[in-house]
């Protein structure tokens, strides 16, 4: 085990390049293992009911994009230059623990049953208890215990970050980035809650909490953090952050449709979750405004019914699709898709190479950012949108 955490066999830059989930897993597996006796040594109860799930659920799952995108900006930057893989890697599994913070808190907030195409953790929980009392004191006992687990992993990506050896300029720009990127994803998840109890579904509302809540947090903080790491000039870092906000936006529209058009076996997650929770999505958002302006009152009146119907059967979740469909929403939210891809490729032209890690970048955020939706369904992705961006519907919205 080397001095600064990372396991043996690491330190070398061409071993993390052939498998980077890999690497990563293995620092989490490190890492964890040793919080998770230091849980025990305080109470076995807790690290194995809580500790341990924590650890297992952050080592088990998940596609490790983040991580991904932070190694790759890190490669492409740094060049040929000694590359700072220890720090690379430890940042990196930092912020797969804040996914698992977010992803925890995110199935307790939504009432979801399951992640990853298992139990969620608080439903584990649930389980686990299932007698102990009423259920109605289990499920709070059980939220309860999500809402701790979340805060755990918090915790403990918070301590990778500080303890991670850094150069002193260094350090004070990757903890003023990582307390940002802590801040945005939080107020990204109020304005989603706040949106499904007021019924806020206006365009420009939704861009701004797609932004906040993924388009930063999962695509340009870790751009972002790569970067800082490599120690790339201003003129670098902005044309990736550039680039990052719309690729992360991007990735925050696609995941709007796969939640609707999208095949369960794929997502992890039943369909529709987001019409029973009521999220103001943009693809909602922008049907809602479409449908008004066509005075379709029929599909207004399918929205009004459905959104934030916990109980919405799989024959009014069609209905739904087919307004989504119908007014042009889903074809609207598609065509904006592939033009925030390009816009964010564009925008690394002539700052980052071409080939190897630079190419290995780019071809990571454009299927971060544009993976197909309608797997589930067999319908067709569509093609341009004919009636006009969706960019530009939201600014004509804010007055913009």
């Amino acid at each position: 085990m080397a001095g600064d955490g990372v396991p043996a066999g690491l330190d070398d830059v061409r071993a993390v390049d052939a498998d980077v989930p890999a690497a990563v897993g293995r620092v989490l597996d490190h890492v964890l293992a040793e919080r998770v006796a230091r849980a025990r040594a305080m109470d076995a109860r807790f690290a194995g009911e809580l500790a341990g799930r924590v650890s297992r659920f952050t080592r088990s799952g998940g596609k490790r994009t983040r991580s991904q995108l932070l190694w790759w900006t890190l490669r492409a930057c740094a060049g040929t230059d000694e590359v700072p893989v220890a720090a690379g890697l430890r940042i990196g599994a930092a912020l797969e623990l804040l996914q698992t913070c977010a992803l925890v808190h995110d199935d307790v907030m939504d009432g979801s049953a399951l992640r990853r195409g298992r139990p969620a953790l608080h439903a584990q929980l649930r389980a686990e208890y299932a007698g102990a009392a009423s259920p109605e004191r289990v499920a709070r006992f059980a939220e309860a215990g999500g809402l701790l687990a979340g805060d755990l992993a918090l915790a403990w990506s918070d301590d990778m970050v500080a303890g991670t050896p850094l150069a002193p300029v260094t350090a004070g720009v990757v903890r003023r980035l990582w307390s940002d990127t802590r801040t945005e994803m939080v107020a990204g998840q109020y304005l989603d809650v706040q949106g499904q109890l007021t019924g806020a579904y206006t365009l420009s509302r939704a861009l701004r909490t797609a932004c906040l809540k993924s388009g930063r947090y999962s695509v340009e903080r870790p751009l972002a953090l790569g970067a800082a790491l490599a120690g790339a000039d201003d003129a670098t870092t902005r044309a990736l952050c550039a680039a990052g906000i719309r690729m992360g936006m991007a990735f925050q529209l696609r995941d709007d449709l796969d939640d609707v058009f999208g095949a369960p076996r794929r997502t992890g997650k039943p369909r529709g979750g987001d019409i029973r929770e009521g999220k103001p999505t943009c693809l909602v958002a922008l049907a809602r405004r479409r449908a008004a302006a066509m005075d379709d009152h029929r599909a207004l009146a399918v929205l009004d019914r459905s959104l934030g119907d916990p109980r919405l059967t799989d024959a009014d979740l069609d209905r739904v699709r087919e307004v989504l469909t119908g007014t042009g929403a889903r074809e609207a939210v598609e065509s904006r898709i592939s033009r925030l891809v390009g816009q964010g490729l564009y925008r690394l032209d002539g700052v980052l190479p071409e080939h190897g890690a630079g190419g290995r970048l780019r071809e990571l955020l454009t299927r971060t950012a544009g993976g197909a939706a309608g797997d589930g369904d067999g319908a067709p992705r569509p093609g341009p949108d004919p009636a006009g961006s969706l960019a530009a519907s939201g600014a004509r919205e804010t007055g913009r």
